[in-house]
């Protein structure tokens, strides 16, 4: 059993084989991570704007001007403002090059066609200049980007039609357990419904995967090794939820070792989730979750999330923890490190209650988790504790 610190080591310091080389439509760019340097092929903005609805002004030495004209979003006007003179001008506008500042409509009065000014305005204001955001020839993002809906818009604004990619890799999830069956089905004595599936589908498709395939495995070893085997074949990834502790029926660990994955640990001493397997066979990996949904999820986000974005290409792709305030006391007693579910907000972090690995309702409000180091404690109000947002 190794701890926490030493299973995110092996995690992140895994040599992965990125598939580079997909060129997509920005539009469908959402979630892909760029495989190079995306440079600018134009200026943003690539004229003068003005930033304001207002009026540019030919000097800044005067407060009174002659209106000569009109300029809304796009047009391009090509006269020159001359001295004494001031042009209407609105938001998101071509600013000619004659035009020293711009001042808004609020500190102006109109009247005959000229307009004065409550003070003298400041040389260039409310100006952008071409270039202010990036410059032709710069690099607008880099290699390893996570495409969001913001950089989206903004590649958008580049005029770049097609964008470069490494390719999201292939997952698979294996659900064990005979007890399990589908919400679709009459629930049976013995029988509870299947949540982990539900659960981790969702949770990949909001880290950006997109080709996954599900496996429901019976509580056999013939069809465990079978169903492993199919999955590995088609996965760069793939996640067992249950069946690796040391029951009778728990045959994952054996039908792991039996197929040749390399078994890089086993077992981390944390709460929950301490029967967790980290392998690899050549450039494809598994993570065996223990099958409590708490216990689940918690090493998937503390984990599996990280890795994941790791096989994307993501340059930094780490969760970070950090310090906040504890908004109440907390005693608790323990030998091994402990992930509690927990809501941060302003600074302060609360516990949840239902804590237990096998209760979704605490996790179902949480947004974060609170890491805990083992031994016995009896934390403050306002003591300081680490968390990790999920």
């Amino acid at each position: 059993m190794i701890s926490v610190e030493k299973a995110l080591k092996f995690v992140h310091s895994q040599k992965v084989k990125l598939k580079s080389g997909l060129s997509i439509s920005t539009r469908n760019g959402l979630g892909y991570v760029l495989s190079g340097d995306l440079i600018a092929p134009i200026s943003l903005p690539n004229f003068r704007q003005s930033s304001m609805d207002g009026y540019g002004l030919s000097d800044t030495k005067s407060l009174t001007y002659k209106v000569v004209g009109e300029i809304k979003a796009g047009d391009y006007y090509k006269k020159k403002i001359n001295k004494g003179e001031a042009i209407r001008i609105f938001t998101g506008a071509h600013v000619p090059d004659s035009v020293k500042s711009v001042v808004i409509q609020e500190k102006v009065v109109f009247e005959n066609n000229n307009i004065k000014l409550d003070e003298l305005p400041k040389l260039y204001s409310n100006i952008r200049e071409k270039g202010d955001q990036i410059k032709k020839g710069e690099i607008a993002l880099k290699k390893g980007f996570l495409l969001n809906e913001a950089s989206l818009g903004l590649i958008s604004s580049l005029g770049i039609k097609k964008i470069k990619v490494y390719e999201k890799p292939k997952v698979s999830i294996l659900i064990t357990g005979n007890e399990l069956i589908s919400i679709d089905k009459k629930l049976k004595p013995g029988k509870v419904y299947d949540s982990n599936s539900i659960l981790l589908k969702n949770v990949l498709r909001m880290s950006g995967i997109t080709k996954l395939n599900l496996y429901k495995v019976r509580d056999n070893k013939k069809h465990t090794f079978n169903s492993i085997k199919k999955a590995f074949i088609v996965s760069d990834l793939v996640i067992i939820s249950g069946g690796i502790s040391v029951g009778k029926y728990d045959y994952v660990k054996e039908c792991l070792n039996d197929l040749g994955i390399k078994k890089l640990f086993y077992k981390v001493n944390q709460k929950p989730g301490k029967p967790l397997f980290f392998g690899r066979k050549d450039n494809k990996f598994v993570f065996a979750l223990p099958g409590n949904p708490g216990s689940t999820l918690t090493c998937y986000h503390i984990y599996v999330k990280n890795f994941i974005y790791k096989l994307m290409g993501k340059k930094k792709y780490y969760s970070d923890k950090f310090s906040v305030n504890l908004k109440h006391p907390l005693k608790y007693d323990e030998k091994r490190e402990v992930f509690l579910k927990g809501y941060y907000e302003n600074n302060y972090v609360t516990s949840l209650n239902n804590q237990k690995s096998f209760k979704m309702i605490g996790f179902a409000n949480a947004n974060c988790l609170i890491h805990l180091e083992k031994g016995k404690k009896n934390l403050k109000q306002n003591s300081k504790v680490d968390i990790i947002l999920i």
